[in-house]
């Protein structure tokens, strides 16, 4: 059954023509639509290969691969809202560690998933990759359980590589 426009009407970017690109972090672009699904456990993965973020000191640029996965629960990230909030890290100036857990904080804040993990997979810089990873579990259900075991298990053999 499609969407009704009551569903899609906190959704401002989706279908936009003038796409507006921030300047600076924007955590305030994010948007979420409700999930047609709660009833039932399943995984959302959305990669972002063109991640760009500055070294807080130098201001030289960093570039990664951003693995986001969740399972939602009454609500899910709009993929273009997802984009664009990405795309405001192009001028942020933050180590790799933080980008990631910043990341992972504000869509916890947005969605209140069941479990979500974000994973970055920088590219070298000075010889050395970094590779962060940070997740959330809601707390008192089996989801925070997916949280310890798949942290504990991290680094997990299909997103490592050699340098």
């Amino acid at each position: 059954m499609p969407r009704t426009k009551k569903e899609l009407a906190g959704l401002s970017l989706l279908g936009n023509a003038k796409t507006s690109y921030a300047q600076t972090y924007a955590p305030e672009m994010l948007e979420t639509f409700t999930n047609k699904h709660p009833d039932t456990d399943y995984w959302v993965t959305l990669s972002c290969p063109e991640f760009t973020s500055l070294c807080p000191l130098t201001g030289q640029p960093d570039f990664a691969n951003i693995t986001i996965q969740y399972v939602p629960d009454a609500r899910m990230v709009e993929s273009k809202s997802l984009k664009l909030y990405l795309f405001s890290f192009r001028n942020h100036g933050d180590f790799h560690e933080d980008c990631i857990n910043i990341i992972l904080k504000d869509l916890v804040q947005l969605m209140a998933p069941r479990y979500i993990e974000v994973f970055g997979d920088f590219n070298p810089r000075g010889g050395i990759a970094i590779k962060p990873f940070a997740n959330y579990g809601k707390p008192k259900t089996r989801f925070a359980t997916l949280a310890a075991t798949r942290f504990a298990q991290y680094p997990f053999p299909t997103i490592t590589r050699s340098i």
